[in-house]
């Protein structure tokens, strides 16, 4: 006969469950609670005690980690040793594993819960069985939810219980012992904080770490201020993202996740003070991100205006001396190494999305020159901050920029005209040393037309467009240059 060890904290849908496994020629072996549920409804059942030979200790802590249990689980039946030493052992195969855990993170949820009640709900051999069924899922089936007992059960009757389907239940079962680890991480590593709230003051909020890494925004050393709000939080990784891409000395100020200045120099108050001048009004109250030490020339302009947040890698003594004057100013000291493999994860209903971050980099060698002008020099260093900062701008973008600073950015807007329109209207100065970056091609010749009608005499575009030859054509008709990556920079 067929053998089902069952062990669950969660038992709904138990009892149909396990007299379908009963009506159906499985013999079933259970622990505790369960076992004492199940000879309630009837159904035969035996205490896992038989097959392990050896009757549960510590109080429950040990009573299915056994040779005779995981040996029944991990033998890979096709293995003639394998089942040859089954037999030597007199261990049985256990066909059918039905699991779910102690129940942690609803313990864990219960105002008051002390230390030692969290660990008590810590399942040891759960996970154990849970996993080594997973990993043996063409010989066994692994349940970790009692939504699926009735597909089971239904597909034991039809006889359509195969590979595929249990692979299917071993990734559940993976998602399920990841997640419940990771709840564990979180609440042993408080990595789990209340927020004051959310976007606005009617939304609850909270923080969860799922990494130490020091070069993350969660994980910044504050050196001074009140606590980060959850805005705070958003704009300053935004700012931070940004930032950590240049490696001559930057300055990137933000505002509502989108950056409204960025200025380079050749020291970090140059850099600061060409962001400063990108947008001064905008920076009001906004987030600033440096990628070199903070000295006291940068802080005194820093101290001048109103911020909420003030990232860089490190701040030194003169500097902190100015800007700690400011108790509510939050100081994250950060490290600005950049991983080059992190993923990045969004909420969407009933889950997330997961996807590598967008590391696309300009290289002069790969862009193509459409237009009869050719770039100057000092166009091709503007050009490269303007792409780099539209990476970072919400689509459609368009991100004006001169060699040392953006002078105008249209975020967030529905089409890429209206985005050139608020650039133009922001900007503090166009002329021939300024060029114009779009995160996306353009579809119709108009925004290169807008340009030149308000002096930018050089474009860099993905293109892509089934009528780039009309934008490449005006440019070559009014002196413009125009330059395609091959790479678009959406950012929703």
């Amino acid at each position: 006969m067929k053998k089902a060890l069952i062990s669950v904290s969660d038992k709904r849908g138990l009892e149909p469950f396990v007299r379908g496994l009963s009506r159906n020629g499985y013999e079933i072996y259970s622990t505790g609670g369960t076992l004492k549920a199940i000879e309630s409804f009837g159904v035969p059942v035996e205490n896992v005690s038989v097959l392990t030979g050896f009757v549960e200790i510590l109080d429950g802590r040990v009573k299915t980690l056994h040779p005779a249990v995981h040996a029944g689980i991990l033998a890979n039946r096709d293995n003639a040793a394998h089942m040859a030493e089954l037999d030597e052992k007199n261990i049985a195969p256990i066909d059918l594993v039905a699991v779910n855990l102690y129940p942690f993170k609803e313990t864990v949820a219960t105002e008051g819960v002390t230390e030692a009640e969290a660990v008590e709900n810590i399942d040891i051999g759960g996970p154990t069985m849970l996993r080594a069924a997973a990993k043996n899922f063409r010989h066994v089936t692994t349940i970790v939810s009692p939504e699926d007992y009735g597909e089971v059960i239904s597909r034991i009757e039809s006889e359509t219980l195969d590979d595929t389907y249990r692979r299917a239940l071993m990734i559940k079962v993976f998602r399920h012992t990841n997640d419940y680890d990771q709840a564990i991480v979180n609440h042993f590593s408080q990595a789990e904080e209340s927020l004051r709230y959310g976007e606005n003051p009617h939304q609850t909020a909270r923080l969860v770490r799922t990494t130490e890494a020091r070069n993350t925004i969660l994980n910044a050393d504050v050196l001074n201020g009140k606590a980060l709000s959850y805005n705070n939080y958003r704009d300053a990784d935004a700012a931070f993202q940004l930032a950590k891409k240049f490696f001559m000395p930057a300055a990137v100020a933000v505002k509502h996740m989108n950056p409204c200045g960025v200025g380079t120099g050749e020291t970090i108050a140059e850099a600061f003070r060409n962001a400063y001048e990108a947008d001064s009004q905008s920076i009001f109250g906004g987030i600033v991100a440096l990628n070199k030490t903070v000295d006291r020339e940068t802080a005194e302009q820093l101290h001048t205006i109103f911020l909420e947040v003030v990232i860089a890698p490190s701040f030194d003594e003169a500097a902190l001396e100015v800007l700690t004057q400011k108790k509510n100013l939050r100081l994250l000291e950060v490290d600005f190494h950049e991983d080059a493999h992190a993923e990045e994860m969004v909420s969407v209903s009933g889950g997330y999305l997961i996807q590598s971050q967008d590391t696309g980099a300009l290289d002069e060698r790969d862009i193509k020159v459409v237009t009869e002008k050719q770039p100057t020099k000092e166009q091709l260093t503007a050009m490269a901050l303007a792409w780099e900062v539209s990476k970072h701008v919400k689509s459609n973008a368009i991100v004006l920029s001169n060699e040392r600073r953006t002078v105008g950015i249209g975020a967030g807007q529905m089409n890429r005209v209206g985005a050139l329109k608020i650039a133009i209207d922001r900007a503090v100065g166009l002329g021939d040393d300024v060029v114009m970056a779009s995160d996306g091609f353009f579809p119709m010749p108009d925004s290169v037309e807008l340009a030149h009608e308000n002096g930018i005499r050089a474009v860099i575009q993905p293109g892509g467009s089934k009528r780039d030859q009309e934008s490449i054509d005006y440019c070559n008709a009014h002196g413009m240059t125009m330059v395609f990556t091959g790479m678009r920079h959406f950012k929703h």
